[in-house]
């Protein structure tokens, strides 16, 4: 099950939890209420016949997908793919993952400008709507395997903060104005 949190961001190791003292943590409800992100929790070692997974993908219409394992030895570029992961960001279409095996965390930005550490693990299935700013990080086990879903072809640009005037953004804020 995610478990989210207000982050702590006092520049150290961006693997470390980062929660405040006394911890604040952030429950589902209150985290889609935030952010919009939608959560699910599907067991990935069924994934393949998965009637649940089937329907999400159905109702969600994502048609396309594809699988990365993050580590040292798997991942091309590796350092600099996880600097790149970590620069806060935004894409014009969802990010979906969901978790097969490991962990790590995706920040995300609330309407306050707070960073929202998300923990994600085994069985965990995330989708960040458009125009989010995030970024993604392992954890210090250094090792996460996922399913990345996309509704139609997939577009990997992420585009830089500040991205305040892009289309996606602008649509993301009245969305979560609408709330």
């Amino acid at each position: 099950m995610v478990q989210a949190w207000i982050m702590n961001d006092d520049g150290t190791d961006q693997r470390l939890e980062h929660k405040t003292d006394p911890p604040q943590y952030v429950d589902l409800a209150e985290l889609k209420k935030r952010t919009g992100i939608m959560y699910w929790e599907i067991d990935s070692d069924t994934y393949e016949t998965n009637e649940e997974l089937k329907q999400i993908r159905k109702e969600q219409d994502y048609s396309y997908e594809d699988e990365i394992t993050i580590t040292e030895q798997a991942l091309p570029n590796y350092h600099e793919k996880l600097k790149i992961f970590f620069m806060e960001h935004l894409h014009s279409d969802e990010e979906i993952r969901y978790i097969l095996d490991g962990s790590g965390y995706f920040d995300v930005r609330d309407s306050d400008e707070k960073w929202i550490r998300i923990k994600v693990e085994k069985n965990d299935m995330i989708t960040l709507p458009a125009g989010i700013y995030h970024r993604f990080t392992l954890d210090d086990k250094n090792y996460i395997k996922a399913k990345r879903y996309f509704v139609g072809v997939p577009v990997w640009t992420p585009i830089n903060r500040p991205a305040d005037e892009h289309p996606a953004r602008q649509s993301y804020i009245k969305t979560m104005k609408g709330q």
